[in-house]
């Protein structure tokens, strides 16, 4: 279920602010469900670090969508989990080092970067189906699917579980320039089912999630049924 109204496969849209939890759940959803799950932050996140190799400000726009003329940004998967390559090499953690975190907010505002990402992402559902975790999966990427959640969490709660990862980065700034922004800003997605997880485990979101699967005509066998 896409934009394109693929009826073959189906799309879990998990979409939520930095450090929700969202990313966590999506990999065990898709683990319990067979799917494959894709992390669309790593792929904004890979093209933040391509500007950073090769010394690009984020802020010139023209010099950003130059880069993607001549890098190449391969998706795959590997393992049921997506991977991104940068000319053919996996930047690893290094995609979580500070230096990307600063930046990925505003390469991700770029409207040519998202339009050559989203349709990346809506190429994995040729692959087959997909538990897929963002910022604009329900609202742009997969608009038509009825499997919409949204996962957040209070600033207090995000920001210490990015100090538990060694991250200092300000989640209320990245929250700001993510839901600002003029193109595909972080939005409840319409039809969306939102789950507050600060005071909840990663497996009492799961369990919520599939309900909210479930009530909204998830297939019995992806859901162990």
């Amino acid at each position: 279920m896409t934009g394109k109204n693929n009826i073959a496969n189906i799309a879990v849209a998990i979409d939520g602010p930095a450090a929700s939890g969202k990313s966590t759940v999506a990999k065990t959803l898709a683990n319990k469900m067979g799917l494959i799950m894709v992390n669309t932050g790593a792929m904004y996140r890979a093209v933040a670090w391509a500007t950073l190799r090769d010394s690009i400000d984020p802020n010139d726009a023209s010099a950003v969508i130059k880069m993607l003329d001549d890098v190449d940004f391969s998706c795959g998967v590997e393992d049921g989990l997506s991977t991104i390559l940068v000319d053919g090499f996996y930047p690893g953690d290094e995609l979580r080092q500070d230096a990307v975190n600063q930046r990925v907010s505003r390469v991700a505002a770029i409207s040519e970067v998202r339009e050559l990402l989203v349709a990346k992402q809506r190429d994995y559902l040729q692959l087959g189906s997909v538990v897929m975790e963002g910022r604009d999966i329900g609202s742009v990427v997969f608009p038509d699917t009825p499997f919409k959640i949204y996962i957040d969490a209070s600033e207090e709660v995000r920001l210490a579980r990015r100090s538990a990862e060694g991250l200092d980065d300000a989640v209320a700034k990245r929250d700001a320039e993510d839901s600002k922004r003029k193109v595909s800003p972080l939005i409840i997605a319409d039809g969306a089912v939102v789950i507050d997880s600060s005071e909840m485990n990663i497996n009492e979101v799961v369990v919520a999630a599939i309900e909210v699967l479930r009530e909204r005509g998830a297939p019995a066998h992806m859901l162990g049924e």
